[in-house]
């Protein structure tokens, strides 16, 4: 009887294995459909408590307050927008300018590691003999249009989401708990709940801190004096939302560009790197944790992989929802009897056996 139950769980755990493995090539297939969807969801999880807000202290109803919601977002990707386009602008004016600071740079570099400069050759001709990079450059500014191309058709679409999941939320909610009434209903909505309330207090302390790490990012380099300050705040905070690794990206790139325009004068390069790692240190080694309070308990391990795996699925944006997206899932797994070893595994901390035996 014993090797009958082994033998059925097994079966069980292969089927499971199986069945993630079509989801993940669904998830994968569907992006261009799904992706947008899933973005409208979580940015509604940040924006209900806002309309909550407005409807208790001012009195606002829910479709006032989702006009007001967007009409203070779109003014502020517009102007954003604006600043983002004329630096651009500006980028592409001075691009002869930076191209003989960088080959200034590079004939520094490449005597110091004696490597080869053929001054008949261009920079690209030179840079390609000696690193390979060319195809990697011309792939990557590739796929980075494509991405701003695919965000801005996906713009429109997501907005229209966010609307309708607002407007129809206490709508939702009154049809879930008609819809689940029986056994499980309580623990079905208390998980709801539980998935609610971390994904928001998350998206919405990430987003504050990226928004002030682009803050304090762009007015430490504008009073430095490095060139196009909007671009380095912009890019900060858009990869801080990336845990662990988009900071670093940020603070790499923002320091070369700073090499670029300053060498061979150290000192604005050494208040450069100053400004990207006290203010990344500060804001998100130490006033991240403090605000977030409760632990997404999420080991490092699976966060790094879930970026892995997430990133893969989606690209860019999955990088930016690997973490949201993985603690429903670790909320979902705690929530079902034979998938809370799997909770427990994806988890920070071992459970104790008070927590076990009520579980």
């Amino acid at each position: 009887m014993k090797k009958d139950v082994n033998y059925s769980r097994g079966i069980f755990l292969l089927l499971l294995c199986i069945c993630v493995l079509l989801v993940t090539a669904v998830l994968k297939v569907t992006s261009e459909v799904l992706l947008p969807v899933i973005i409208a969801i979580m940015l509604s999880f940040v924006f209900q408590p806002v309309l909550v807000f407005f409807k208790k202290k001012f009195h606002i109803p829910n479709v006032l307050g989702i006009v007001i919601i967007f009409l203070i977002l779109f003014a502020a990707i517009f102007f954003i927008g604006n600043l983002l386009f004329s630096s651009i602008k500006t980028i592409i004016s001075v691009y002869p300018k930076y191209e003989e600071r960088f080959v200034y740079v590079y004939k520094a570099v490449a005597e110091i590691f004696h490597l080869s400069y053929d001054n008949e050759s261009s920079l690209i001709a030179n840079l390609w003999n000696q690193l390979g990079i060319r195809n990697a450059i011309q792939s990557l500014g590739f796929k980075l249009s494509n991405s701003l191309i695919d965000f801005a058709k996906n713009l429109t679409v997501i907005a229209l989401f966010v609307i309708f999941f607002l407007s129809e939320t206490n709508l939702f909610k009154e049809k879930a708990i008609v819809a689940l009434e029986g056994k499980s209903s309580g623990k079905i909505i208390s998980m709801t709940k539980d998935i609610i309330l971390q994904v928001t207090r998350y998206l919405s302390v990430k987003f504050f801190i990226s928004l002030l790490t682009g803050i304090f990012v762009f007015l430490g380099t504008m009073v430095i004096g490095l060139d196009f300050p909007i671009i380095w705040g912009f890019l900060a905070f858009v990869l801080n939302f990336i845990p662990n690794f988009g900071s670093i990206i940020s603070g790499i790139v923002t320091i070369i560009f700073s090499i670029l325009q300053f060498w061979p004068s150290p000192g604005p390069v050494i208040w450069v790197s100053f400004v990207m790692l006290s203010v990344n240190m500060i804001l998100g080694n130490f006033v991240e944790p403090k605000v977030q309070g409760r632990s997404l308990g999420l080991s490092p391990f699976v966060i790094i992989v879930s970026l892995s795996i997430w990133g893969w699925i989606w690209g860019f944006m999955g990088m930016i929802l690997a973490v949201p997206v993985t603690v429903i899932l670790k909320i979902v797994c705690e929530n079902i009897e034979f998938l809370k070893p799997i909770s427990i595994l994806m988890g920070s901390k071992i459970p104790s056996k008070t927590n076990k035996e009520e579980g």
